[in-house]
């Protein structure tokens, strides 16, 4: 069972996709869509998606790099809306990511 907050709990192997509210849609309770088979409408958590997802057991490595990359996406639109964006920051940044998600070519070796 995952608590999502405010009383509602949720069983993992039910959930099958978290939506993050727009910050127009976010308030006091409110944080993640939570869609739950069998119910034809999600559950509004007041816990975010990355929480939840923890909570769920993702790999401790795959929530950093999901942080990384989140984090990374945040600053380069803040970085857009201001009108500047350090392409060497970025750049360094997101090779770090995806040094952390590349699979070495033994690991794809099946014989």
């Amino acid at each position: 069972m995952i608590f999502l907050g405010f009383g509602k709990w949720a069983r993992s192997d039910r959930i099958y996709a978290l939506e993050p509210l727009e910050s127009g849609d976010r308030g006091h309770g409110r944080r993640t869509r939570v869609w739950i088979e069998g119910l034809p409408d999600p559950i509004v958590a007041s816990r975010t998606e990355r929480t939840i997802l923890a909570d769920m057991g993702q790999d401790s490595s795959t929530s950093i790099v999901l942080a990384e990359a989140l984090d990374l996406a945040e600053r380069l639109a803040s970085a857009a809306e201001e009108g500047r964006v350090d392409l060497a920051d970025l750049g360094r940044r997101a090779r770090r990511v995806l040094e952390r998600t590349a699979r070495s070519p033994e690991a794809q070796q099946l014989f």
